[in-house]
């Protein structure tokens, strides 16, 4: 179906941070799958675990015991604010997943009245109907009405606005620690440790949608970790599979508590390979100076790119973003990042789409100094013809 924009490539094989199309041109992968290529493609080790796994057995799904999934979910825990996980296949699943927490949550400990959820605008959090609804924007939601109910949203960052929303009907803030998707955008500082305070404060639970923060992207494990706070459920997915597809909801004991047999499920969460190619993630990521070596790179690339708005400001307006995470506002020729994104693409540097016409680099983990440096030359290339 006629449901994505494609851009005239197609790419056959791939090697650390990068790919090769069809004429065997190299090209330096910085959109990473949208966020989701963690370790680079065909990272040795994740390749080493599918092909064991993929020798030894595919799928019994969870009518049976999975201990590649008991390991993963007893490593998740052990490492985050969370006592219990449950495994799906997406982003939007867990958010989906979470979001079915939060309403059965309240409904088992006495407050079926407390349904409605607090988001915030630019936020997105999938593509199912209600996942679309928490997100509020209305490019996604053209169509689809009427829209799923429960959902009221304020402006990120802003905490007053925030306490305003509070009703006796709240259940919970939804809230991702950057948005990714609405162009790299990254709150006040102390913003999650205000929500933290609100939720207490209100008897809320406090969600956070880290699919695209999570497993190392912003230097640490989890995002939320750079405000020392704990949520009370937590969605991931994306990079937990460095490509293979693979969610999950983590969430504490008493959140956990209310989920009993039947009440949710998944016929392929937590299948046997993609659980196997989790562990293989964490096994990198959890590795002694890996996340030290994320910081490190991400401020290396920062300060790369830091200047290219003052050099070129007819093309680029702002860097924003954390971590390996990050945002380059076009604006001048380059408006709806269009023709920035195109022309590093046919520089060899390939990007991903954002909103707030933002061009998002969200490259491997994996990368060094070499590919910090070739995407800024070629960055700084584009940036000049354009200009010019």
């Amino acid at each position: 179906m006629s449901t994505y924009a494609r851009a005239p490539i197609s790419f056959e094989r791939g090697e650390g941070p990068y790919l090769f199309d069809g004429a065997g041109r190299r090209y330096l992968d910085f959109a990473a799958g949208v966020a989701v290529v963690s370790l680079g493609h065909c990272h040795p080790h994740l390749v080493a675990a599918l092909h064991v796994q993929a020798e030894t057995l595919w799928h019994t799904s969870n009518l049976y015991r999975i201990a590649g999934q008991e390991r993963l979910a007893a490593r998740l825990v052990e490492h985050s604010f969370a006592d219990k996980a449950f495994f799906c296949n997406s982003g939007a699943e867990a958010v989906e997943g979470g979001l079915k927490m939060v309403r059965r949550y309240h409904d088992e400990t006495g407050h079926p009245e407390r349904y409605r959820v607090i988001t915030f605008a630019g936020a997105f959090h999938g593509r199912t109907l209600a996942t679309l609804a928490a997100g509020g924007q209305a490019k996604h939601l053209a169509g689809y009405d009427p829209r799923v109910e429960g959902f009221d949203q304020v402006p990120y960052g802003d905490i007053e606005a925030t306490r305003r929303a509070i009703t006796k009907d709240t259940a919970a803030i939804l809230v991702e620690p950057l948005q990714g998707e609405a162009g790299a955008r990254v709150p006040p500082s102390g913003f999650l440790r205000a929500l933290r305070r609100l939720c207490d404060e209100h008897g809320l639970l406090l969600f956070l949608d880290e699919v695209q923060t999570g497993v190392g992207r912003t230097g640490r494990l989890f995002a939320y970790e750079w405000e020392g706070i704990k949520p009370d459920l937590m969605a991931v997915a994306k990079g937990l599979g460095g490509g293979f597809p693979i969610g999950a909801v983590l969430a504490t004991d008493a959140v956990a508590a209310v989920m009993t047999a039947g009440s949710h499920g998944s016929t392929f969460g937590g299948n046997l390979l993609a659980v196997a190619v989790g562990n293989a993630v964490l096994d990198v990521v959890l590795g002694e100076g890996f996340l030290e070596g994320v910081r490190r790179i991400a401020g290396a690339l920062s300060q790369r790119l830091a200047p290219l708005a003052s050099e070129y400001p007819s093309v680029i307006a702002e860097l924003r973003g954390s971590g390996l995470l990050l945002g380059l506002r076009a604006q001048g020729e380059a408006r709806n990042h269009a023709a920035l994104i195109e022309g590093l693409r046919n520089g060899g540097l390939v990007v991903a789409p954002a909103g707030d016409n933002v061009v998002r680099l969200v490259p491997p983990l994996v990368i060094d100094e070499s590919h910090v440096d070739e995407a800024g030359r070629i960055l700084e290339s584009v940036c000049r013809s354009l200009a010019s």
